[in-house]
């Protein structure tokens, strides 16, 4: 195991499995996600890729300091991950 990593990496995982957690209590939160449907229906790909996108140009252009922006970073690190999941399901990567 890596004793320290030089980017700060495991302080930044464990901030966004805060962060993933924290969405699981918002108002999105409930028995169904709307990011399920949108898989489930066939668009997880597109609808994923396409949110990371859209955080990715808006960073630094929505809110008023670095603490605002940065906060579209975590959002595309979870959308990263959502993709990832995305990818192995459909591609059954345990293959």
């Amino acid at each position: 195991m890596v004793e320290k990593y030089k980017f700060d990496e495991d302080f930044f995982l464990e901030e966004l499995k805060q962060y993933i957690d924290s969405t699981y209590e918002t108002h999105y939160a409930g028995n169904i996600q709307p990011t399920e449907v949108i898989i489930e229906s066939g668009h997880g790909t597109g609808f994923i890729i396409g949110d990371i996108i859209k955080y990715a140009m808006r960073y630094g252009k929505k809110g008023d300091s670095p603490s605002a922006y940065r906060k579209d970073l975590l959002k595309i690190a979870h959308y990263a991950i959502l993709a990832l999941s995305n990818h192995d399901r459909t591609y059954d990567a345990t293959k």
